[in-house]
């Protein structure tokens, strides 16, 4: 691997250390061209949607530094989309609500509002903004949700009688995103749903490009 450029500073003043580390004269930071090429390897793979166990089986690295890896880049892109979403929304956006339940949850007969995962999704400036909401509070002993079936039905109705637009779009994508993965956890959801913002809202180019300069910064 050749390396002309510091991947954190992209200063051109690199020197080799005697272990065949690079160092950085500008920011100082030294760094290993085979750990770098892992690096953009493992975040190539992130941003083509491949599962970290084919990414371990691959490159024959073990499955936790893959995991951790995929983690850190959720992380990442999470704060990235926050701090796009503080300069971008504005007043003449369009916005609608989302009640995310999981695969199995679906094959309920009886669900409930108070289970979902609530949403609310903004369109802006050609870009879809996501925004977690608290869970719908319920009561102790509060009986089922019989409004549901028919918010179930509304619901429906609105989606046969309503033109494609991009957050119905996004909502498909998040769906079919996360049927890949088994048992995210409420605590974690958010990480997983900046994930398909960011790959909803930017190309797979573009995905390698940023991520990349978000990592190494």
């Amino acid at each position: 691997m050749k390396v002309t450029n510091c991947p954190y500073c992209n200063s051109k003043t690199l020197y080799i250390l005697k272990d065949n580390y690079r160092k950085c004269k500008d920011c100082n930071k030294k760094f290993s061209l085979k750990k770098l090429q892992l690096d953009i390897n493992i975040i190539e793979a992130f941003c083509e949607d491949i599962s970290a166990l084919q990414v371990s089986n691959d490159f024959q690295i073990n499955y936790r530094t893959v995991s951790n890896r995929y983690d850190i880049f959720r992380r990442l892109i999470a704060n990235y989309l926050e701090d796009i979403y503080h300069t971008s929304i504005q007043d003449s956006t369009s916005y609608e609500e989302f009640y995310y339940f999981n695969e199995k949850q679906l094959q309920k007969r009886h669900k409930s509002l108070y289970d979902a995962i609530n949403i609310i999704g903004f369109y802006c400036n050609n870009r879809v903004y996501t925004l977690l909401m608290p869970s719908l509070p319920k009561l102790p002993l509060q009986e089922p949700d019989e409004n549901f079936e028919r918010y179930l039905k509304w619901h429906k109705l609105q989606s046969q009688n309503s033109y494609t637009t991009p957050l119905k779009d996004f909502w498909r994508f998040l769906r079919e995103n996360l049927k890949k993965y088994k048992g995210i956890t409420k605590d974690n959801f958010f990480f997983y749903l900046k994930e398909c913002e960011f790959k909803y809202n930017f190309s797979k180019p573009i995905c390698k490009a940023l991520l990349k300069d978000i990592y190494f910064k």
